[in-house]
């Protein structure tokens, strides 16, 4: 019997778009709670970050629904973090937002919020039913998958030159028995590919301008000379999600950093226009992928006359000091710490990174961390 295609309502769309924009859910989760594919749950998170921008022009009469509904969301949210809340208003709110699954997905349960009981209440749920739904498991093949993708990153980050061939030659030596064609699609949805020259390992967007590597055989000797971004997989007991840092090449110092559900172009700037508030590099190296080669993205960079530079196709090695601090960040902290969700995985990073950055002695800097390197350095410009 053909499955009958399920639709979804612009309130429901702008709800799973705000979940995932939250980034306290993994894409998996969110796909458990409303049964709607992972790749359509980054397109519609895509959608509203992009038409986010319409809802502050004055004068203009909002018509679309969606957009009503997000804002009604948005305010509930807002009330629920608030002690002194108004309960009529909250019941009434709450009527207008959709099935009982939505709703406990807005519960929170932490001391900045009233009790998880307290919530219910207001919300007029059942508290037994917001438990259950809010334990869903995944099922066992979904475990199974991310078992492996865990498995599969962790032989990459020893050993970024296996493609699917090797790696599953190395699992089955590991007791993992796998066909090919299934490491190939987790590789891939996780964006692993095997370090190697090739052609057209790398696929930015057909009409974005792609620049060319300027820093070949070009010593690297002061901060501020050179940064570079990266994006890289992460994975949690229910699902995994990406990290993007902008590193400085002469330090080694992260001068930001950010988690996402979903690899998108949005959530990649800003990650950048959070590091140019604290400096401004000579020139931005970065990869091929579309992330980093739309035009919004080189805008930000070409508007304070800093040079791009883009790593040449199967040439994942032109970054490589993003690609050390991968490894690094994934030994000493992810592998060990076993994070189960978006949450201690955030609180984790930031305390490693406050760590690698002013506590962490580096080789290459003769002991000294990156955080000393890079500051004393901006000491200097600025006595001189």
């Amino acid at each position: 019997m053909k499955r009958k295609r399920r639709t979804f309502t612009p309130e429901v769309k702008s709800k799973i778009a705000l979940e995932a924009m939250k980034g306290e859910k993994t894409i998996n989760k969110i796909d458990q709670l409303y049964e709607v594919h992972p790749n359509q749950v980054s397109a519609w998170k895509g959608e509203m970050i992009s038409n986010a921008s319409s809802a502050f022009y004055r004068g203009k009469r909002i018509n679309d629904q969606a957009e009503q509904s997000a804002r009604k969301e948005g305010k509930l949210y807002k009330k629920i973090g608030e002690l002194s809340m108004d309960v009529e208003f909250l019941k009434k709110a709450a009527v207008s937002l959709g099935s009982n699954c939505q709703l406990s997905m807005m519960i929170e349960a932490d001391k900045n919020h009233p009790s998880v009981r307290r919530q219910c209440e207001l919300l007029e749920l059942s508290r037994s039913g917001h438990y259950r739904r809010e334990n869903a498991q995944p099922s066992a093949r979904d475990l199974a998958n991310e078992r492996l993708q865990a498995r599969i990153d962790k032989i990459y980050t020893e050993c970024p030159f296996y493609g699917s061939r090797q790696m599953v030659r190395q699992l089955r030596r590991d007791g993992i028995l796998v066909g090919r064609k299934r490491v190939q699609r987790l590789m891939r949805i996780v964006g692993l590919q095997a370090i190697c020259p090739r052609p057209n390992t790398s696929k930015p967007h057909p009409e974005h301008k792609v620049y060319p590597y300027l820093l070949r055989n070009v010593p690297i000797t002061r901060v501020d000379h050179v940064w570079s971004t990266d994006i890289t997989y992460i994975p949690l007991q229910d699902g995994h999600v990406y990290l993007c840092a902008v590193i400085d090449w002469h330090s080694r110092d992260v001068i930001s950093w950010s988690l996402s559900c979903s690899m998108d172009g949005p959530w990649c700037r800003s990650v950048l226009q959070e590091a140019l508030m604290q400096g401004r590099p000579e020139v931005f190296n970065t990869d091929q992928g579309s992330q980093f080669t739309s035009p919004d993205y080189v805008k930000e960079l070409i508007s304070r006359d800093i040079k791009v530079s883009m790593d040449g196709r199967g040439r994942a090695l032109d970054n490589v000091f993003v690609e050390r601090l991968w490894r690094t960040v994934k030994y000493e902290n992810v592998y060990l710490k076993g994070y189960e969700d978006m949450k201690r995985l955030k609180a984790g990073l930031k305390e490693y990174f406050e760590s690698y950055n002013h506590k962490r002695p580096h080789s290459s800097l003769d002991g000294s961390t990156p955080a000393e390197v890079y500051f004393a350095a901006e000491k200097d410009k600025d006595a001189a």
